[in-house]
């Protein structure tokens, strides 16, 4: 509990074995009151590492059900659970639990109802091993996004995401895509329901074991995102009605 916040982090896993026990320790358990871990049928032994852990809410998908499907688990667990608070933090190790305090302060004194670990922010992203080329790809969709959207985030793509159950609530994001492009749905609806984000700098790692797309799967992902912003900025102006809105 924060604030007499109930705080519960989700773990959307997929082939997270060599990696899911150093997140889990390093997860702040004085404030975290539940850990939700949903593997969406990984090829490792995922949901056996979870299980030594003593992680008590366990999900197993029998079929993939992509990114955005185990998110979907993930946040109606969590809103089974009873929480004020979710954490979506990936468990490859990519980004520190240790901002989860900080992050989840935020919501709970009611300062912002969303909050993103930003890789972007500072240094973080180049310097923690992110590949020159997502980089600059990072940076030309952020800005269309912001010209589009009308925000001035600075990134829609990190995997570190904070959301009072208000904003989960409020948003239908069971109608998102199952994909990766699941993550900037969520956040045209949230701005699209009047709810704001703030960012806070959080380092990040690239090594083996931590998740990445591929330059094909990358490129799927940016005509995605692009197609999101162009609905949310057609869906404002009333030329277009968006189906997750």
């Amino acid at each position: 509990m924060l604030n007499n916040k109930k705080i519960v982090v989700v773990l959307p896993a997929y082939n997270a074995a060599l990696t899911l026990e150093k997140t889990f320790r390093e997860i702040p358990f004085d404030i975290v009151d539940d850990v939700v871990l949903v593997d969406d049928a990984s090829k490792d032994e995922t949901l056996e590492v979870g299980r030594k852990l003593g992680i008590k809410h366990l999900i197993r998908h029998d079929q993939n059900k992509g990114y955005g499907g185990n998110q979907k688990s993930c946040y109606n667990k969590a809103l089974e659970l009873g929480a004020d608070v979710v954490v979506m933090l990936h468990p490859d190790y990519q980004y520190t639990p240790k901002l989860i305090t900080a992050m989840c302060s935020i919501i709970a004194n009611e300062l912002y109802p969303v909050v993103f670990g930003s890789r972007i922010l500072g240094k973080g992203a180049l310097k923690g091993g992110m590949p020159l080329y997502k980089y600059v790809f990072n940076r030309c969709l952020t800005l269309t996004q912001n010209i589009l959207i009308g925000q001035k985030l600075s990134e829609y793509h990190t995997g570190y995401r904070t959301f009072s159950a208000e904003v989960l609530r409020n948003i239908n994001y069971m109608a998102n895509s199952d994909d990766f492009v699941f993550d900037n749905e969520m956040i045209s609806q949230i701005f699209m329901k009047g709810f704001d984000i703030a960012e806070i700098t959080c380092p990040t790692k690239y090594f083996e074991e931590a998740s990445s797309i591929n330059f094909k799967r990358s490129a799927i992902y940016g005509l995605g995102v692009l197609r999101v912003s162009l609905q949310h900025r057609l869906h404002m102006w009333g030329m277009f009605k968006g189906k997750i809105y």
